[in-house]
């Protein structure tokens, strides 16, 4: 009776891994739901990942919590000037003393622009999205101003920066520096940051920028000679890492370290941004965890 009841038994195992083949083969199994994405933990105070193409929210870590946003402003300062109409990247603009001293007294990050030297407007996005050259940025604040002086015209574009905060929803930004450097007011959250650099994406030009790797500018002299600068590389190190584009990097003192980030990879893109990271290594690490789990979550 044992003998019998263990043949059985041997009977039907054989008959439900028989079954159990055949539907594998078939691919009647692939039906299945499939294991759920596990949601990364960053060590960032703040973050934020989006489906770039639908806007749809994948992550969130205190998305909406004001931060100082360092050169990462940087990107809403570009964003306004490929939105002024009639705009021409072969424009030139001189060089000021002014944002030598600026840089200077702020002890902030340059390009290495040299007074008197004719720039292109193209040529300064360069200088401020690879090399974060706050001389960059302030030249083309000082362009793309309006009023009789200097500071008259990066505060104007200032102004514009805030503008198309609100036109973006970014309800939780205010801008007081075209470079990130705050005068007490400077903030935004890593959904607002994601918005303006999901904007900005959709700019060929902004989108060419950020994505290079190194570029090498030659600039007009005041004797009217060609100077080839010295080549800006790109602050961004995740660049072409998984699909990663860009987008641009920021850290101070304050502020920490801080990324807004696009990647796309087999049609699948995201965008988001970290804010406050206690390292660049973290936020290296943060940022490549967020990456790859909106591409999990959008497959």
């Amino acid at each position: 009776m044992t003998t019998a009841t263990k043949g059985l038994r041997v009977r039907r195992a054989a008959a439900v891994a028989l079954t159990t083949g055949a539907m594998l083969a078939t691919g009647a199994l692939t039906a299945a739901p499939a294991q759920a994405v596990t949601t990364p933990t960053i060590t960032a105070k703040g973050g934020y990942l989006m489906n770039s193409a639908t806007g749809k929210t994948l992550f969130t870590k205190a998305a909406d919590t004001k931060r100082l946003t360092a050169s990462t402003t940087k990107v809403m300062t570009a964003k306004v000037v490929l939105s002024q109409s009639n705009l021409n990247l072969d424009s030139k603009v001189t060089i000021k003393k002014a944002y030598s001293d600026y840089i200077v007294a702020n002890g902030a990050s340059s390009a290495g622009l040299i007074v008197g030297d004719k720039v292109t407007v193209r040529q300064l996005l360069y200088g401020m999205m690879l090399k974060s050259g706050c001389d960059a940025a302030m030249a083309l604040a000082d362009k793309y101003g309006s009023g009789t002086t200097v500071a008259a015209r990066t505060k104007s574009f200032i102004g514009k920066m805030n503008t198309m905060a609100k036109s973006l929803g970014m309800t939780n930004t205010h801008f007081d520096s075209f470079d990130g450097i705050s005068k007490g007011s400077n903030y935004s959250t890593p959904r607002d940051l994601t918005k303006v650099g999901r904007s900005a994406m959709k700019s060929s030009t902004f989108k060419t920028v950020v994505k290079t790797k190194s570029y090498t500018a030659k600039t007009i002299t005041k004797t009217g000679s060609t100077r080839t600068m010295a080549a800006w590389k790109n602050t961004n190190t995740l660049l072409g890492w998984n699909g990663t584009l860009g987008v641009k990097t920021g850290s101070g003192t304050e502020a920490k370290y801080c990324l807004v980030f696009a990647a796309t990879l087999n049609g699948e893109s995201v965008i988001g941004a970290v804010l406050t990271a206690s390292s660049e290594a973290n936020r290296t690490a943060d940022v490549k965890k967020l990456i790859n789990y909106g591409y999990a979550k959008i497959s």
